[in-house]
């Protein structure tokens, strides 16, 4: 009897470590998508993507340094 009761509580623990990784992995691919969406928005109307803003030009720098300038209209159907 302490075997089978022993089971079904592990059961229960893998059914909701499933869960819980399920929707923790759904958050962060969602968030992932999001951001490509208005990345791809940005880059189709002619900008560039570049720490979450969309910008009309950006230059980098010999030392390696990214410097972006102008904003772009990147107002996507959602």
């Amino acid at each position: 009897m302490k075997e089978a009761a022993g089971e079904a509580n592990m059961t229960v623990i893998t059914i909701v470590l499933i869960a819980i990784v399920l929707a923790v992995g759904t958050v962060i691919v969602n968030q992932m998508m999001n951001s490509t969406k208005k990345s791809s928005c940005c880059q189709s109307n002619g900008g560039v993507w570049h720490n979450g803003a969309c910008y009309a030009s950006c230059t980098v720098s010999d030392a390696g340094a990214k410097t972006c300038t102008g904003s772009v209209d990147s107002t996507c159907k959602k």
